[in-house]
């Protein structure tokens, strides 16, 4: 079976069908999306022999591979994806994948982007009630109106747990986790016509 995922997998990379724009799309004046949606989902894995903190998730409770994803909001495109352990917030994230989007662009981001702000300043994210502070009828109403600009994600995330591989738990070499989950969210964007009408 492993000999036919590396063939089938050699097979979608040698078409050039099957290959995302990748994080200097979102730079390239030619082709800058007007708004993004970025967001994160998690894939359960096996635990680990060795380094297991660094794969385990808080927010889940158990062992998982984070990916993140970057999607054009009006064609609903999966522009770049880039992966990592499970242990670290969204944020840090966002940081080691040095995503970065052209000004004119709109980032729409969850809670868990909060400071993106300070790398990107047309980035929207959810007002969040503090400690000693309730969220006023305004930030209410804010929230709302940003959740639905971001619920295109979703749906995204939820297309992708079809595949098997990302909804169940991940039992392959953690090494090529990128590779195909990278291959699955172009597949994806075939899937819209987008892929196979560059190509």
């Amino acid at each position: 079976i492993c000999r036919i995922v590396n063939k089938t997998e050699k097979m979608l990379l040698q078409s050039g069908n099957f290959r995302l724009k990748g994080k200097k799309a979102l730079l390239n004046q030619a082709e800058i999306p007007v708004v993004t949606v970025m967001d994160v989902t998690e894939t359960p894995i096996e635990r680990p022999q060795k380094k297991q903190k660094d794969f385990f998730s808080g927010k889940r409770g158990y062992h998982t591979l984070k990916s993140q994803l970057v999607a054009d909001q009006n064609t609903e495109e999966i522009i770049c994806v880039f992966c990592g352990k499970g242990r670290g917030h969204d944020f840090s994230l966002f940081k080691k994948s040095r995503v970065r989007f052209h000004p004119l662009t709109t980032s729409i981001e969850d809670s868990g982007y909060q400071g993106i702000a300070a790398y990107h300043s047309n980035s929207y994210t959810p007002k969040k009630k503090s400690k000693n502070r309730k969220l006023t009828e305004l930030e209410k109403e804010y929230n709302k109106a940003l959740a639905k600009e971001r619920i295109i994600i979703e749906p995204i995330n939820r297309k992708l747990k079809i595949f098997k591989i990302l909804s169940c738990k991940y039992r392959n070499r953690r090494r090529r986790y990128s590779l195909r989950v990278n291959l699955l969210a172009a597949i994806y964007n075939c899937e819209l016509g987008i892929g196979i009408a560059a190509s």
